[in-house]
């Protein structure tokens, strides 16, 4: 093969990752938005403490809860560096007349739908740390404690975005007993050929230096323009700035340090679970040579691969959100294969 048709081939196969690596045709999925439970959406909010930090939970799904009623599958959603977990995945954007809360979205479909913010983020405890991938790690395993407390649930599916995928990933090496199946969206491995993580690396030394950067109304505005602008609404950049500016105006430095100084810091060989790994064609945090990298180092067999077409980074909240939505929950619902007597 010559290397024109070599590169066509290998295009063919990111881009049709449905078709080429079986993802979406081995898992018919129900038409979005059809609800697979019952009831209004409740919510709570919930605190596990971590040592002397507290840290602040928020549970959504579709009804509540019941004794004696069978548990639902969980998913845990972990947020990543420069929004907390509410603004993230249960925001309202006011005049939209769209859906925009991943939260509602998965617990109308019958998901048990948790979240956290990490130390040092939203509601959880401001502390002299700098919230890095390990602090987050910590977080999650005093989390999950109390979420197998709340349903029953030992094992549980995570999702996590950008930092919040390094962290969600490295909480599955670290407590591979307790997850199902692991969503890695808009991650990155080793970082190489990044622009947005070479552009970052000019502020290292700050980061090395201080547990807190700053972080504004235009920092939240750049997350959808910094790679393809025209990829989400406008008024979303907005609306999350609403939400999340009341927060203060400052955030952890601790995993823009490991993003631009500590790669990598999941090992796909030590990831056990079932993996699917998202990427938004414009995304500038990583590479799809990074991530099939990573992809083909996982153990597991059961893994996928999808590239979201028009899609940059902020993925969860552009204009492919809906898309997002329809390959995770077919990763999440993936019936189990027949069993054949030998």
């Amino acid at each position: 093969m010559d290397d024109a048709a070599h590169d066509l081939s290998r295009r063919s196969l990111i881009k049709g990752a449905g078709l080429g690596l079986g993802l979406l045709a081995a898992a018919p999925v129900p038409a979005a938005g059809d609800p697979a439970a019952s009831g209004p959406i409740w919510s709570a909010e919930y605190w596990a403490k971590k040592g002397d930090v507290s840290l602040n939970l928020f549970r959504k799904r579709a009804g509540r809860p019941q004794a004696g009623e069978p548990s639902r599958p969980v998913l845990f959603l972990v947020h990543g560096s420069s929004i907390s977990a509410r603004p993230s995945f249960d925001l309202a954007v006011p005049g939209s007349g769209t859906e925009y809360s991943l939260m509602n979205v998965f617990g109308a479909w019958g998901f048990d739908v948790w979240t956290l913010d990490h130390e040092g983020y939203g509601r959880s405890s401001r502390t002299d740390g700098n919230s890095d991938i390990a602090s987050g790690v910590e977080d999650l395993k005093a989390a999950a404690e109390v979420v197998a407390r709340a349903t029953g649930r030992t094992r549980l599916h995570f999702y996590g975005g950008s930092s919040g995928a390094l962290r969600a990933g490295a909480f599955a090496m670290a407590r591979p007993e307790r997850v199902d199946r692991l969503i890695l969206e808009a991650f990155t491995f080793t970082g190489k050929g990044s622009p947005t993580l070479t552009k970052r690396r000019e502020g290292l030394e700050y980061f090395r230096t201080h547990h807190r950067r700053p972080r504004d109304r235009d920092m939240i505005r750049s997350i959808f323009t910094r790679d393809k602008p025209g990829t989400s609404d406008p008024a979303v950049a907005e609306a999350l700035a609403d939400a999340e500016l009341p927060f203060g105006d400052s955030i952890p430095t601790g995993t823009y340090l490991d993003m631009t100084a500590n790669l990598p810091v999941v090992d796909p060989a030590r990831v056990q679970a079932p993996v699917l790994l998202v990427r938004g064609e414009h995304d500038g945090i990583a590479t799809e040579e990074d991530l099939l990298d990573f992809y083909r180092r996982l153990p597991n067999a059961d893994r996928q691969f999808v590239v979201l077409a028009g899609a940059s980074h902020a993925v969860a909240l552009g204009h492919t959100r809906n898309q997002l939505w329809h390959v995770m929950r077919a990763f999440l619902e993936m019936p189990a294969r027949d069993r054949h007597p030998s």
